[in-house]
């Protein structure tokens, strides 16, 4: 059975950091493209960053380029996503997912096939 389980997030003042863990297990994931979504209390589930797991490339949401930054440890079958310089409009909860896809530049969160429950990061102010 797959499973993802995200930890990390927390409470925060503006301008910190935060990194967050997604452990999976289940199945080996190096063919898999990793991503990071986020959704805010009332608005859609949005596109965050994504990792092609084998080969390291990556792919950002404008609004966090340059803050964030998606990795993969393939030895600890675990993927990260580092938040630098946090915003209060980062408020959110944070969801890791898994899929077999054949690009890694997906943004939509359907294409995925695995998720984790997911874990809140709340910027303040």
């Amino acid at each position: 059975q797959v499973q993802l389980v995200e930890s990390g997030g927390g409470l925060v003042q503006a301008g910190d950091s935060l990194r967050l863990s997604c452990a999976a297990s289940g199945r080996t994931f190096s063919s898999y493209v990793m991503g990071w979504f986020r959704q805010a209390p009332g608005k859609e589930r949005e596109f965050v960053a994504s990792i092609n797991w084998s080969g390291g490339r990556t792919y950002y949401a404008d609004s966090v380029k340059g803050r964030f930054s998606i990795s993969g440890d393939n030895a600890k079958n675990t993927g990260y996503l580092q938040m630098n310089s946090l915003k209060p409009e980062d408020t959110a909860v944070y969801y890791c997912a898994a899929g077999k896809l054949s690009t890694f530049v997906t943004t939509a969160a359907r294409a995925y096939d695995y998720w984790g429950q997911g874990t809140q990061v709340t910027v303040s102010s």
